[in-house]
């Protein structure tokens, strides 16, 4: 049985937070799957392909205790295919913890062999979101705080300075 987390999300783009979440998985569970799911009731910003390698190339220095993947359906079902028993879910305020807790209480119904397990990312992550990423580029915002550089420029390569 795999005893690593799967953390399942858009991650688009991908920020401190998810990858201090996801660090602090692997050192939790001894590895983490990172599942960006492809979920066709979002128009993300960037595409599977690029967050792939954003999250890749962040994640590197894990090592072994970190893959990076992308899954279509349910996280459950992704899950047990990887025959995983933990669905890491991070929760920065207490609207995710409401909107996480309903999701987890499903996930209970569909799968109860698949325990969701809520982590709070580092302080200083806990106000940013994706959304608010892409506002801040869009404003032609600093990033360097947010996101990796590498992904702080494909934010601004994807709004030139102003193009709110």
């Amino acid at each position: 049985m795999n005893t690593g987390a799967c953390f399942c999300g858009t991650f688009d783009p991908p920020t401190y937070g998810h990858l201090d979440l996801a660090r602090r998985a692997a050192l939790l569970f001894g590895h983490v799957t990172v599942a960006i799911g492809r979920n066709a009731s979002k128009s993300p910003l960037f595409s599977v392909e690029e967050r792939l390698g954003f999250l890749r190339s962040a994640l590197a220095p894990l090592g072994t205790q970190a893959e990076v993947v992308v899954f279509d359906g349910l996280a459950t079902a992704f899950c047990r295919a990887r025959n995983c028993r933990v669905l890491l879910r991070g929760v920065r305020s207490v609207s995710d913890f409401e909107s996480e807790s309903d999701m987890a209480f499903t996930n209970r119904e569909l799968a109860a062999d698949i325990e969701t397990v809520l982590l709070l990312p580092a302080a200083g992550y806990a106000h940013v979101s994706s959304r608010l990423i892409r506002e801040i580029a869009a404003g032609g915002g600093d990033l360097s705080r947010y996101v990796p550089t590498e992904v702080a420029a494909a934010l601004h390569a994807r709004f030139p300075k102003g193009s709110s």
